[in-house]
């Protein structure tokens, strides 16, 4: 038979408000943590990034010229609550609204998230999604735009809980910048799994039309000898920290009894300090068998061995210099990264079979997901811009590789609905400022001009073969 790609799948393109707005404090927006953390931290800003704020007619006209027919957009939600709650900021809901019929006049299906790293200053500094009263401040700005922006089809409530938990107070690349804290971590996904679970049921209880689901990265873990019990052992505990536990909180409405062993073999002494309530898995439970769709984002798999250490100690290579980090934690594993697999500047591994066995994992311990998108996918790149385009060869192949996976995936019963490459146009990469492009358009951040790629015009012919080309 004859491999292909579903009828109606979206060859989407992707972005966030944080990393391509710019505006940041235009028109009444409220400050983000990361606006601070940018200005004592870093070297740039997220000002004016792809200014895509007044650029998105460009955008959009691009996306319609190059077969692109969805668009992963985020809202600022401190473009609507500059402070989180209370006041509504009438010209970020203009903005929105414009925003949102233009994707529709180009044929462009927005997929719209909610939150993309970027909650409000003030509630970051009082304690981000570790203070309940954050949770429900989300839910009453969901509510606000489930019923505002009714014209919205598809509604994901959180991108990447993992990575920010992560990036918050385990590798602390992200503000408040907390390293090596994991009661920290776990009390951070589940709260905002918690907040997920509340909005999703909100969404339904109200029956609003549309979609709803969540976005979750899901790197693949991989023991480095599969036939040493250790190293096996600390690939499920990485995957647990990473995985298992916000999909088992997003699909089961609990913890199983493989997540809560790891846990405990993870924090130790230190488990009794997570606040988990009875109140949280009424939510979780209800919300269980209520997302329409689950988005994976993959970019690498990761290789883990034993590690007996007992420190914990992590370093982000933000630079893209090859084989500067270091990952190990205690209790946990360490990742090899010198391992028989390519690699990108910034020590990502490429390996687009991770890609189908998550996909198969997720269809086999969650029978219960309904569809799914990748709603990330793409190659970070030291982009060399010349004749007024990028001659991307490596992002056309990484992208036809991944596609290859998904279409395997397809073939052994998963429902996979569509793919969005990050990112449409290039963007601000946060920890890793301008220098890691990942777009189909070139972005001269200093004139603002867009300029096709030569992946542009091969993710036209991907899209009007309806994927035919893959297979050719």
């Amino acid at each position: 038979m004859l491999k292909k790609l579903p009828k109606d799948f979206i060859y989407g393109g992707a972005t966030a408000a944080y990393q391509a707005e710019g505006a940041t404090n235009t028109d009444g927006k409220g400050r983000v943590a990361w606006d601070t953390y940018l200005e004592e931290n870093y070297w740039y800003t997220a000002e004016p990034a792809s200014d895509f704020y007044n650029k998105y007619p460009v955008d959009l006209k691009l996306a319609e010229e190059f077969g692109v027919n969805g668009i992963r957009i985020s809202i600022a939600w401190s473009r609507i609550f500059p402070k989180g709650y209370g006041e509504v900021n009438p010209k970020g809901v203009e903005f929105y609204h414009k925003l949102f019929a233009e994707c529709f006049e180009r044929g462009v299906e927005p997929f719209v998230t909610l939150h993309h790293f970027d909650t409000p200053e003030n509630l970051h500094s009082d304690g981000d999604f570790l203070n309940r009263e954050n949770v429900e401040r989300f839910v009453n700005y969901a509510k606000f735009c489930f019923e505002e922006f009714s014209e919205v089809n598809y509604w994901t409530t959180f991108n990447e809980i993992g990575p920010i938990g992560d990036g918050q107070y385990l590798v602390g690349k992200f503000p408040p910048g907390i390293q090596y804290d994991l009661v920290k971590v776990f009390q951070s996904h589940h709260n905002m799994m918690v907040a997920h679970a509340k909005a999703v049921n909100a969404f339904r209880q109200a029956k609003y039309k549309g979609e709803i689901g969540i976005v979750h990265a899901l790197p693949t873990k991989y023991p480095l000898d599969p036939n040493n019990p250790a190293d096996v052992r600390a690939a499920e505990l990485e995957d647990i920290i990473h995985n298992k536990f916000i999909l088992d909180a997003t699909y089961l409405g609990k913890y199983s009894e493989e997540t809560k062993m790891g846990l405990k073999d993870i924090l130790k002494d230190d488990l009794n300090k997570l606040d988990f309530r009875d109140e949280d898995f009424e939510e979780l439970e209800k919300a269980k068998d209520e997302n329409d769709f689950l988005g994976i984002n993959y970019y690498m798999s990761d290789w883990m061995k034993e590690y007996t250490g007992d420190i914990t100690e992590i370093t982000h290579n933000s630079k893209g210099e090859k084989g500067k980090s270091a990952y190990k934690i205690k209790n946990v594993g360490q990742r090899e990264f010198d391992v028989d697999v390519p690699r990108t500047d910034w020590d990502w591994m490429i390996y687009p079979k991770g890609l189908y066995d998550q996909i198969m994992r997720v269809i086999h311990d969650y029978p219960n997901y309904k569809k799914i998108y990748i709603t990330e996918n793409g190659l970070g790149y030291k982009d060399k811009f010349e004749d007024n385009t990028v001659y991307d060869d490596e992002r056309i192949d990484y992208i036809k590789q991944h596609l290859l996976a998904v279409a395997d995936a397809i073939e052994d019963g998963a429902n996979v609905k569509g793919y969005f490459l990050w990112s449409l146009m290039d963007v601000f990469s946060w920890s890793n400022g301008y220098e890691k492009r990942y777009g189909l358009f070139y972005v001269d951040f200093e004139t603002q001009e867009r300029y096709p790629k030569k992946s542009a015009y091969w993710y036209k012919k991907l899209s009007d073969s309806n994927g035919a080309i893959l297979f050719e």
